[in-house]
């Protein structure tokens, strides 16, 4: 954001710090096209800080020469670190590599902390002749390199709040469980047709279910139905600015942070079997040609008939038999189910894939990248990683979830009568493409870049071609780097992954907090009062966006947490990996057994003296001139496994 001229009267912006590279530090400015680097030493500033500068020099070699003037915003105030006490003074490491000075922390600021204790530290003051801030020590989080320590250290440099308040948990409390006669009167009542949820082994929060109806014309009637979380969520109560703060619900390999509290997310909400529940609903008219003839959406009441596993739906949809054996089935012993939830089943997985075939057909990329989980023992160690795939029951769940979510953006985009929230996703960046093209070529695969609408047909085909390959996590993980992000916005610009013009989220609110807006949204439409909840919501999906970047970030952090973990008992194994990453101090390989991700530093690499060559992603040897280049499969050996400086180290063999 420009600002007004100095004293020397030249311009002044605003912009974003970046110690990515603490060598090399630059300003983000989104009125400035390129980066803006800086011509002094840097002290009293942090990574992300919002800083008053100007410009130096006119561009070169891609950027610009720039000095801060001052401080406009410190973006984040606490940090994770371990503390060494001496006499009368303590300093804090700070976990984060960003951050490049220690904090001096004064003795009255120590509480109770213990030498080598890990902290969460805030940040009171960074005097100009100081060079360290000056912090205090906020909360102590255990000792370095234990499971608790170290997960609680992952949420609390993230911001994540694990309890809610006293006060939340009241005005929770008086939540009644009871539905009322009046309320379902006001309802379309679905209680007495055939219902079921789909959902993982160990889901708590069900948010959507599905019924199924045949109707006298042979046309299908299917309900999607979401859990009425605005019904309980009431806007300006204390539980709805707790959901809007937390935004998301959190999920670490080893718990779940909610954004609602259990009584509504586990209890209330959660469409259970047997259990009456109030629900938010899209109800569509099928064809014999699977084609949608008619739509409704309103407040509904069901009464879900059954639950069942991913694993069971799909062992439905793979023997077309109402058998469950014990393998697979939730009950711990074989057992049948009714003929009709196999016919609706097997109806509905044809649907489905019918749908998913327009998608690919008008451009929507469909990445199908293994999920890494892990099984744990008792003491939350995780002793076997296991990789989850979709199948066609997580795709007949997701693909009635994205027809949903596509026919409630359709009827925003109609209704122009006020604001509403998209999930966006812009069109990918051609260069990050044109790097994807150079790399899959080393692996003998093409891409066709030439033209906006074969991108996606050209990253469909590529995907299919990998599968099973030993390169295919690689490729699948450059892929989605290559693409945008989705956001929220009140800004409709299609979803390009999706191939959707219109798209919103309405199919989980008891986990996303955009959901509830989108259903108080809809409910507006419904009932022709627009204009109700215009205010500040380009800003409230602004923020949402940024919390689901930071919940992300806090499930990565635990799933390398529990990689390295789970490596500890591994030193000295010899296995065979591909080159994921290159940079100047080092390269990352992912090992093709476990997809456990270390780094062998330049350091160890004895035989030459290398560079790194950043326009071909690799290391260059100075005498030998050989290379290890992104995507080369390599053999390592495990060196170090250090979870506290959540570092997996390799040495090539």
């Amino acid at each position: 954001m420009r600002k007004n001229r100095n004293q020397n009267n030249k311009k002044t912006f605003r912009g974003l710090l970046d110690f990515s590279n603490k060598k090399d530090p630059f300003i983000n400015c989104v009125k400035i096209a390129h980066h803006v680097k800086l011509g002094s030493s840097i002290i009293n500033y942090l990574h992300g800080d919002i800083v008053e500068f100007e410009i130096l020099s006119r561009k070169r070699k891609g950027f610009y020469l720039g000095n801060i003037l001052g401080l406009i915003e410190r973006k984040k105030k606490e940090y994770v670190g371990v503390i060494q006490i001496n006499k009368n003074f303590a300093f804090a490491i700070i976990e984060d590599r960003k951050v490049h000075s220690d904090v001096f922390i004064p003795s009255t600021n120590i509480g109770k902390a213990q030498n080598g204790d890990k902290v969460l530290i805030k940040i009171l003051d960074w005097k100009k002749q100081d060079l360290s801030p000056i912090g205090k020590v906020e909360k102590i989080l255990g000792k370095p390199g234990e499971h608790t320590t170290e997960i609680d250290s992952i949420l609390s440099k993230n911001s994540i709040e694990i309890k809610f308040s006293e006060e939340v948990n009241e005005f929770t409390k008086n939540i009644s469980e009871k539905i009322s006669e009046t309320e379902i009167g006001n309802r379309r009542d679905f209680r007495n047709i055939l219902t079921f949820t789909i959902d993982p082994t160990d889901a708590k929060d069900f948010d959507d279910a599905l019924s199924y109806k045949k109707l006298e014309n042979n046309n299908l009637e299917v309900g999607i139905h979401i859990a009425d979380v605005s019904h309980y969520v009431v806007p300006g109560t204390i539980l709805d600015k707790e959901a809007y703060h937390r935004a998301t619900s959190i999920y670490l390999v080893d718990r779940v942070i909610p954004m609602l509290p259990e009584k509504l997310s586990n209890k209330i909400c959660s469409l259970r079997p047997k259990e009456e529940k109030l629900t938010f609903s899209a109800v569509f008219t099928f064809n014999d040609k699977g084609n949608i003839i008619e739509s409704w959406f309103g407040r509904t009441i069901i009464e879900s008939n059954y639950r069942f596993s991913y694993q069971e739906a799909q062992e439905i949809i793979e023997t077309k038999s109402n058998k469950i054996s014990k393998e697979n089935s939730l009950q711990d012993k074989e057992y049948k189910v009714d003929k009709s939830i196999v016919e609706a089943i097997l109806t509905l997985d044809k649907i489905a894939k019918q749908k998913r075939k327009e998608r690919e057909k008008k451009g929507s990329i469909n990445f199908n990248k293994k999920e890494v989980s892990f099984k744990l023992n008792q003491e939350n160690d995780p002793v076997e990683i296991i990789f989850k795939e979709s199948e066609d029951a997580n795709k007949l769940i997701e693909e009635f979830m994205l027809i949903a979510n596509k026919k409630v953006a359709e009827l925003f985009t109609d209704i122009k009568k006020q604001k509403y929230i998209y999930r966006v996703h812009d069109v990918p960046d051609i260069e990050k493409l044109k790097n994807l093209k150079h790399i899959v070529k080393g692996f003998g695969y093409a891409l066709d870049i030439s033209s906006s609408k074969g991108i996606s047909k050209s990253l469909n085909k590529l995907l299919e071609e990998v599968k099973g390959k030993k390169e295919q996590n690689l490729i699948e993980s450059l892929t989605l780097r290559s693409m945008s992000k989705a956001e929220y916005s009140t800004n409709n610009i299609g979803h390009y992954g999706l191939a959707f013009i219109n798209y919103t989220h309405f199919t989980s609110p008891i986990r996303r907090y955009p959901d509830v807006l989108v259903h108080r949204l809809l409910q507006d439409v419904l009932n022709k009062q627009y204009g109700r909840h215009d205010k500040n919501l380009q800003k409230k999906s602004i923020y949402c966006s940024e919390q689901e970047n930071t919940a992300v970030k806090a499930e990565r952090e635990s799933i390398k947490y529990m990689q390295i973990k789970y490596m500890q008992d591994k030193i000295g194994n010899q296995y065979h990996g591909t080159i994921t990453g290159v940079s100047d101090w080092g390269i990352y390989v992912e090992i093709e057994e476990n997809k456990c991700e270390g780094m062998v530093y330049i350091r160890d690499i004895k035989e030459d003296k290398y560079f790194y060559n950043i326009n071909e992603q690799s290391l260059i040897g100075k005498k030998t001139k050989k290379k290890y280049q992104l995507g080369d499969p390599l053999k390592i050996e495990v060196k170090k496994a250090d979870l506290i400086k959540k570092h997996l180290d390799f040495t090539i063999i």
